[in-house]
């Protein structure tokens, strides 16, 4: 109890401090920085690439015009090729699970909870600009024409030929003790994957701008200021009653 108007106090300051720090701060500290928009694919092989990661397949659902580029992309047989040749590889599966244990994962799913993304979808559900480009996608006759000779083609052969290729075989047999998947099977034994989450999960950006409503505002006039955590670690110790003196010989 008597140590109660010492933390008091102590709290008092460190409010009144850090108000008194806050245009310096805002004089020097910079905006924080937003992620730049992943690029659009170039190559089927590209496609698949983004597809088959747990990090970013996701991407073309969070906005109209990047599901009207990765439509595109679908109809052409040549992607889906590329990804049924990544499907054989025992690399794409140790990825795809090193993937789904990154908190960049989370962030991928955890943005549909923003509801800008929802009225992308409204807006482009009642514009008729959206609404031709997918008709036209669907209307057109060299899509359907490469999928009529894609049975033909040599790189569908060879994806039929693997079948028969013992090499396929031998690469999943010894995948168990390639080093990343020893790495990632290792993954769930390390603490710094669970912090790493945790961190994710109280980040403002994982929810995309809903998030920011999470953020309190610091600089503003008028604003609550924030106790500084490393004061209330010093507070902590200074209420740590004293070491007992050791006895001498």
């Amino acid at each position: 109890m008597n140590h109660m108007p010492i933390l008091f106090a102590a709290l008092a300051l460190s409010g009144l401090a850090q108000a008194a720090d806050t245009p310096a701060t805002l004089a020097t500290s910079a905006p924080a920085a937003t992620p730049a928009p992943a690029a659009t694919p170039a190559t089927p092989q590209a496609w698949a690439g983004k597809m088959l990661d747990p990090t970013q397949n996701a991407a073309a659902f969070k906005d109209p015009a990047a599901f009207a580029q990765w439509t595109n992309a679908m109809m052409n047989p040549t992607t889906s090729m590329a990804m049924m040749q990544q499907g054989i590889d025992p690399n794409t599966a140790i990825r795809m699970l090193s993937g789904m244990m990154n908190p960049a994962a989370m962030q991928n799913y955890m943005q549909f909870s923003d509801p800008n993304i929802a009225m992308k979808w409204m807006a482009a559900g009642i514009d008729p600009r959206y609404a031709t480009a997918m008709l036209n996608q669907g209307m057109n006759p060299n899509a359907y024409l490469n999928m009529m000779q894609a049975p033909m083609s040599p790189q569908m052969m060879n994806m039929g030929t693997q079948m028969l290729n013992p090499g396929m075989y031998g690469n999943w047999m010894t995948a168990p003790m390639n080093p990343a998947a020893m790495n990632a099977m290792m993954a769930p034994m390390n603490p710094n994957m669970y912090t790493n989450w945790m961190g994710a999960g109280m980040n403002p950006n994982t929810y995309g701008n809903w998030g920011q409503m999470m953020n309190m505002p610091t600089g503003q006039a008028g604003a609550m200021p924030m106790i500084d955590p490393a004061v209330m670690m010093k507070l902590m110790q200074m209420l740590q009653p004293p070491a007992a003196p050791q006895p001498t010989k």
